[in-house]
């Protein structure tokens, strides 16, 4: 009996053996990929500013006193040596009046004293004078001399202060809103300025950029310190304008505050239609960039801490993951500075249904249509 079961028990198993079939195998995942190719790029920046006059001038009184008139209409566009203002002059006529006949009596005193002086030089070589007599003479008409020396520079003080009554226009250019009106009293050490004039023809345009980003550009020798960079502008309402600039300056010192580096372009400004203290965009050109490599958008991903991310295959047909750095982006790609190269073949499609180490087969992806090759 126990033969019987025992028999009856490798039957069964090697029934159950026949029975059995393999594990069916995973197919291999399809991914769309891209190609990527080396090549040159145009680099541009996109940076902020604002915008600064060429020339301005501060107009300040050089002199105390009323305020007679105002001679110039608020906003107008004014000359260099433009009269402005007028201040009192009355008490600066009057010190001029006085320095001026001041003079012309140590002139009178000159013509006598030192006449004198030439008479008692001949008279003392005949000893009808004493040598004395000659020597305070020939001194007193030096002295004279001196005073009239003096007179004339207190002439010219008196001069220059009843000019300065006359407030001119330091530059030309447009001239501002006045801080004060006539009847105003006006000093010559005030902080506050009269007005303020300043020159419209052509603008500065003060950007901003990192000091990081500044070394990678000199890095791949896209930088120039020939400062003949062009630029473009956008101003505050969205268009374009129409004058193009040149990239005049780069601070030659970083901002320890903000760790940016200041950037200076000058624009002409025929129209006027730059004011000082708009906010713009700026467009950069920076050079050519030989060796370019763009990726399509939708093969960059963020991971948790914002870092760039994709996946490419190798030449095993196995998955890598790949830590970028990213750049602008170039219509619908990214410029990647570091992380892919050419050559790569960057997964396009399917990015959801693989992941790092998986094996896959490619399918490559035509860029221009979205369909596959």
């Amino acid at each position: 009996m126990k033969l019987i079961k025992t028999t009856l028990v490798a039957a069964l198993a090697l029934v159950g053996c026949d029975n059995a079939t393999p594990p069916a195998q995973q197919p291999v995942q399809e991914v769309g990929v891209v190609t990527l190719k080396s090549q040159p790029l145009a680099i541009a920046s996109q940076l902020t500013g604002r915008t600064s006059a060429l020339l301005s001038a501060e107009v300040r009184p050089q002199v105390g006193g009323i305020i007679q008139k105002r001679l110039f209409t608020e906003g107008d566009t004014v000359k260099a040596g433009q009269a402005l203002y007028q201040i009192d002059p009355s008490s600066y006529r009057a010190a001029f009046d006085e320095a001026d006949a001041a003079l012309k009596q140590a002139q009178a005193l000159v013509t006598s004293d030192c006449q004198k002086a030439t008479r008692y030089a001949q008279l003392v070589k005949e000893d009808g004078v004493s040598r004395q007599d000659a020597d305070d003479a020939q001194s007193t008409c030096a002295q004279d001399r001196a005073s009239v020396a003096s007179k004339k520079a207190a002439l010219e003080t008196a001069r220059i202060n009843l000019n300065w009554t006359t407030v001119t226009s330091p530059i030309a250019g447009r001239i501002g809103i006045s801080s004060v009106t006539p009847g105003a009293l006006v000093t010559a050490e005030q902080t506050t300025a009269l007005a303020t004039v300043r020159g419209l023809d052509s603008m500065y345009v003060d950007l901003t950029r990192s000091s990081v980003d500044l070394l990678r550009l000199r890095r791949q020798a896209l930088a120039s310190d020939s400062n003949t960079l062009s630029v473009t502008l956008t101003l505050e309402d969205g268009s374009t304008y129409s004058e193009k600039g040149r990239l005049a300056l780069t601070e030659v010192a970083v901002d320890e505050a903000t760790g940016s580096v200041t950037l200076r372009a000058v624009f002409p400004n025929p129209h006027h239609q730059l004011l000082p203290g708009m906010f713009v965009r700026a467009r950069v050109e920076e050079g050519v960039m030989n060796n370019a490599i763009l990726a399509p958008q939708q093969g960059v991903t963020r991971d948790a801490k914002g870092n760039a991310t994709a996946l490419v295959v190798n030449a095993q047909n196995k998955v890598e993951q790949r830590t970028l750095e990213t750049r602008d982006t170039y219509g619908n790609k990214w410029l990647v500075v570091s992380g892919l190269q050419s050559g790569d073949k960057l997964i396009v499609e399917g990015t959801d249904k693989v992941a790092a180490g998986s094996t896959v087969k490619t399918v490559e992806v035509q860029e221009a249509n979205g369909g596959k090759a």
